[in-house]
């Protein structure tokens, strides 16, 4: 490696998942769709997050259509409030999209959400249901005929939180080497990267708990100056962004750290990789870099 690993552990939790594969008529509104529906990473106020998992061809979907895999994601298995949050998403970032249909991609689910009250009803009672692609979709009467959705959606028991951070002394490291890595993780089967290249690091204790996590100030660079010995900031150090990833598996989580991180080698700038973890108090998973990167 052309930097140091250090000796430390990510930390992550269980998260519930909704995996989905949505399609339409074109691959400019698939991509429309992965934008919107991914683009508020929020379990930490409460809200779903989710990410890609892949673009999908033709070939690869019930309906001989170009699609996309997501990942939604919350923080708990309250399937009541993830049922809510979820159809927050759908309603407003991919129904209102033009000849979409979303199909379950659930793997051995431990329940269902039934989309019908949240998702279904868009149709004001005038919805109705089919038996297509082997599956029981909800046709949802929209102005441009029409919305399907797949009348239950499988819950996934998954692995949220799994990080890494790596050290730079560049603007140009930070973004090379981000999205090299993020290159790399969007060849592993079952995560997604919410937040991808993530350059506010937060922590558990707060001055100011109703909003939610706030800055991680011993990590801020700027802050070095003003909280002396508190700062965690190394000489050199200019940045710390931040890779958080959400996997199915653990196999998936260990295999998303190792390519993560890997994929940083080569690029100047980059000087150390850690990770966040909260003293093993967040959750009950722990990926220990220097064991796994061996």
């Amino acid at each position: 490696m052309d930097f140091d690993i250090e000796d430390t552990y990510c930390e992550a939790f269980i998260g519930t998942c909704v995996r989905m594969i949505v399609t339409a008529e074109d691959d400019k509104t698939i991509e429309k769709i992965a934008y919107d529906a991914c683009a508020t990473p929020g379990t930490v106020i409460g809200r779903t997050e989710s990410g890609v998992e892949k673009f999908l061809s033709p070939d690869q979907t019930p309906d001989n259509r170009p699609g996309v895999l997501i990942q939604f994601w919350y923080n708990t298995k309250d399937l009541a409030k993830f049922d809510k949050e979820l159809s927050f998403r759908i309603r407003q970032d991919i129904l209102v999209k033009p000849f979409v249909k979303i199909f379950d991609a659930s793997i051995d689910p431990f329940d269902y959400i039934d989309t019908t009250e949240h998702v279904g009803h868009c149709g004001d009672g005038y919805e109705w249901t089919e038996e297509i692609y082997g599956r029981t979709m909800i046709r949802v009467p929209i102005c441009v005929p029409d919305f399907y959705i797949e009348q239950k959606l499988g819950c996934m028991e998954g692995i949220m939180g799994v990080n890494f951070w790596y050290y730079c002394s560049s603007k140009e490291a930070v973004l090379e080497a981000g999205y090299k890595s993020l290159d790399a993780l969007a060849e592993v089967d079952g995560i997604c990267t919410p937040f991808d290249i993530c350059s506010a690091g937060s922590k558990v204790e707060t001055n100011y708990p109703e909003i939610g996590p706030t800055t991680n100030h011993p990590y801020c660079p700027s802050l070095k100056e003003k909280i002396g010995d508190e700062s965690k900031v190394e000489d050199g150090v200019n940045y710390i962004p931040e890779i958080v990833i959400n996997a199915l598996t653990l196999e998936d989580a260990k295999n998303s750290l190792i390519e993560g991180i890997n994929a940083l080698n080569g690029v100047e700038g980059v000087l150390k990789v850690s990770a966040g973890n909260y003293g093993g108090n967040l959750g009950k998973y722990k990926f220990y870099l220097k064991k796994m990167l061996e």
